[in-house]
């Protein structure tokens, strides 16, 4: 298994390190598709080992080859607003493919779509409270059960429904690691509500949105672009053409018995570097040395630590945990080096949150998603570097966090020139906050810190291991760090209860 484990390294970091790379090359410049071709190219050269399905590697390979293709022949270039939408096109392709090859799957999600319907008192009482910020900062579109998702709320009501077990997996799965369009829940129950329309109103207009995302998803996907004023590209076009490119695809892995849940999946967690990660938003925020150098420093962590592990796994799931852990530490680390931390910066940004509810009632529905996604990961971080302090008590040396047994290799950040000399990008005297504002901005866009392309390869990977089970959502206690620093809202989780 150790070859395994290698091909799952190598093709998790080819594919940050083309995003990286790119990115330190392209930063202040205009963004081009073309720009992004060297994802595109490590994307390529995956392939099944033989104890994977090759039908799951595809679904990967050739939704990033069409992602790009379509991209490409129809726009040069994507403006910023427009850019965090293009992992919301494939889901809905997919899923309708899904409907009109299985007839019983068909039956299945009418039927949900009925019952969601019949949950009006769940959905008024859910989107009354993320309208309010009773959940604290959530992610909407979570890739876990918390509090506040999409996913949570989707769960509760896809339990009610007498269809199969894997036919109710398959639609959870569509709107949590699979994007079954952009909507997340409550967007319009607050619009409507601020709007002047009445709270019984605004409810039955919230409950049409959910059922047209299943029921139409790739119109719906092509009105919520409409009304978001998207003007890139014709989306319409883009999902027409993903459907010729990826029909086949789709309908090999069916024929493979790879479960609908992760057919849902693959084909669109990775696919956001072309023209997202990889894009306008980045290369502008990327001018700045100290973020580019927090990014880079984080992936030299990663690639060290899981190169010096790689002998000693056991299980496919470590190479993951210590992929996503070893990030979590080195960006906790340098929080660190401006006497900073995870407890600190989580009660920080949680009362933010409350404030910017009462600010911007109607906010995205995402507004807070990689907040939370970089509270949680920090608090990830902490948890092993406050282990590593204690037991290294007052002795010299080097910190040395540990993640599920596997040492983390935090020397790259000391080796990094600019994070180790802030005072060259503030008045050199007081540069006791500048990696902290850099990291303030990577609160809102971590995707390259978590890391995003390594877990989309890394699951893949995974997937293509135990193609029957769903991977998605994450059937886990996310250990939120809101609940569990400042917020109370373990009991409204759904982890446990996930169909």
């Amino acid at each position: 298994m150790v070859e395994l484990y290698e091909k799952m390294v190598k093709e998790a970091m080819m594919a940050q390190k083309a995003d990286v790379e790119t990115i330190k090359n392209k930063r202040g410049t205009k963004f081009h598709i073309k720009d992004t071709k060297a994802y595109l190219d490590v994307v390529q050269k995956m392939e099944a080992t033989a104890e994977q399905s090759e039908s799951v590697i595809n679904l990967h390979v050739n939704s990033v080859k069409a992602h790009y293709d379509i991209l490409n022949s129809l726009t040069d270039t994507i403006r910023p607003e427009d850019d965090p939408f293009v992992e919301h096109y494939q889901t809905p392709v997919v899923l309708e493919i899904l409907r009109d090859e299985d007839p019983e799957f068909e039956v299945s999600l009418n039927k949900f779509i009925d019952a969601i319907k019949k949950s009006e008192a769940l959905i008024g009482k859910e989107v009354v409270r993320r309208y309010g910020g009773f959940y604290g900062p959530t992610c909407v579109v979570d890739f876990a059960l918390m509090p506040g998702s999409t996913s949570n709320t989707i769960n509760r009501i896809v339990k009610t429904v007498d269809i199969p077990l894997k036919h109710k997996q398959a639609i959870l799965s569509a709107k949590s690691w699979g994007m079954n369009t952009s909507y997340g829940v409550g967007e319009v129950f607050a619009n409507e509500i601020e709007g002047g329309t009445t709270v019984a109103q605004a409810v039955e207009k919230e409950i049409a949105e959910i059922q047209n995302i299943y029921q139409n998803p790739v119109e719906a996907q092509a009105e919520l672009m409409d009304n978001a004023g998207h003007t890139s590209f014709d989306v319409r076009k883009y999902m027409a053409q993903y459907r010729e490119k990826m029909e086949d695809t789709v309908i090999a892995a069916m024929n493979d018995d790879v479960h609908y849940g992760n057919i849902l999946t693959v084909p669109a967690y990775c696919v956001g570097d072309i023209s997202h990660h990889i894009a306008q938003s980045t290369f502008n925020m990327c001018k700045d040395d100290v973020t580019m150098a927090i990014i880079e420093a984080t992936t030299d962590v990663m690639d060290a630590t899981l190169k010096q592990a790689l002998p000693d796994f056991k299980s496919e799931y470590e190479v993951l945990s210590l992929a996503t852990g070893s990030s979590a530490c080195a960006v906790e680390y340098i929080l660190e080096l401006d006497g900073f931390n995870a407890p600190t910066v989580v009660d920080l940004l949680t009362k933010r949150f409350h404030n910017y509810v009462q600010l911007y009632p109607t906010r995205g529905a995402a507004a807070e998603l990689h907040n939370s996604d970089f509270m949680d990961m920090i608090y990830r971080g902490w948890g092993h570097l406050d282990q590593a302090r204690k037991a290294r008590n007052g002795s010299a040396g080097a910190l040395i966090p540990k993640v599920a047994g596997f040492k983390v290799d935090l020397e790259p950040v000391h080796q990094n020139e600019v994070i180790m000399n802030p005072q060259r990008y503030t008045y050199p005297a007081c540069a006791i906050t500048v990696r902290f504002s850099s990291l303030m901005r990577l609160a809102d866009y971590p995707c390259l810190l978590t890391s995003e392309p390594v877990t989309a390869t890394l699951m893949t990977n995974i997937i293509a291991l135990h193609k029957e089970s769903p991977a998605s959502p994450a059937r886990t206690c996310k250990n939120c760090a809101s609940a569990s620093l400042v917020d109370f809202r373990h009991n409204h989780c759904q982890w446990k209860e996930a169909v």
